[in-house]
């Protein structure tokens, strides 16, 4: 009786969100492998692996637990690793493998489009991206369509690329970026492009055109919605990826000015500010739930004792 109460506590204790990443997106494979963890906020900088060793050590085990118990999860993740250590050819013939075993899974087909992209097939990387959002239009905060327009881009080719190509807007070329789209409309581009963006920049070093003009385009998002310091971030990140239109020289001025008080709008939380209450309520849920485990444990020990 004892133990199953224990093990009830435990349970609950360990079923309240980790918060540990303090706001960043976490990814855990099959076999419970952490693979990486991010920055909280909303500037890219992209997927923080595990070392190359340790990549390879999860191949391994995830080829074990596969081969014990027969699901398909397992080699999922193989591929995911093998992409991420670059064998791009291994992981598109695992995948290939898992869809003649089962058809139609939604990350075999996600996968499968960003390896073939990677190798520079972007035809059949564009087949395998639209089939995934068929099979899945939600998934990525419903922003594979983004990914989709990447591609068709790429395919027709050409120097530039346009917002109106990869996001379906623009936000004009004056000092300040201006936009039609609803409060809602901007939020839900931002955090699209932040998913696609701290994906892509996760493989993609600079200077990428195509990166570079998704970040000034997340840039002018943030500016809209009055997030200072995250539009600044992402301005600077563009020029870094190789955004060189001098509109945006003119709209990191315009966001110092703001930044410095000369212009600052009126009841409009700061986004640094914004981001230090949540980091500060990400470490206060993790030090409640560490004393509650650990009151717990200490009452329960004695308890069996």
């Amino acid at each position: 009786m004892k133990k199953s109460v224990l093990s009830l506590i435990f349970s609950f204790l360990f079923s309240i969100p980790a918060w540990a990443c303090l706001n960043g997106e976490t990814k855990e494979l099959k076999d419970g492998t952490m693979i990486y963890m991010d920055f909280a906020g909303f500037v890219p900088r992209g997927h923080h692996f595990n070392n190359r060793e340790d990549l390879e050590k999860t191949l391994g085990r995830l080829e074990k637990e596969y081969k014990r118990t027969k699901n398909l999860d397992y080699l999922s993740d193989k591929g995911y690793i093998l992409i991420i250590l670059k064998k791009y050819k291994e992981a598109i013939e695992l995948y290939k493998r898992i869809e003649s075993i089962a058809p139609g899974r939604y990350s075999t087909a996600s996968n499968m489009g960003t390896a073939y992209e990677l190798m520079g097939n972007n035809i059949e990387a564009l087949k395998w991206i639209e089939k995934s959002i068929k099979i899945n239009p939600g998934s990525h905060f419903s922003s594979e369509w983004i990914h989709a327009n990447i591609l068709k881009a790429k395919i027709k080719g050409g120097e530039t690329y346009s917002s109106e190509a990869l996001i379906q807007t623009d936000f004009g070329s004056k000092r300040n970026p201006e936009t039609n789209l609803s409060k809602e409309e901007l939020y839900k581009l931002r955090k699209s492009l932040f998913y696609q963006l701290n994906e892509r920049i996760s493989f993609v070093n600079p200077e990428d055109k195509i990166v570079a003009q998704l970040l000034f385009d997340l840039g002018n998002v943030a500016f809209l919605m009055k997030f200072k310091n995250e539009a600044l971030g992402d301005y600077e990140k563009a020029v870094i990826y190789g955004f060189n239109d001098p509109i945006i020289k003119q709209r990191i001025a315009s966001l110092s000015a703001i930044t410095d008080g000369k212009e600052a709008p009126k009841d409009v939380l700061d986004e640094s500010t914004e981001e230090i209450i949540k980091v500060g309520l990400s470490v206060l849920s993790l030090l409640i739930s560490a004393i509650i485990i650990f009151i717990f444990r200490k009452k329960i020990f004695t308890m069996l004792k």
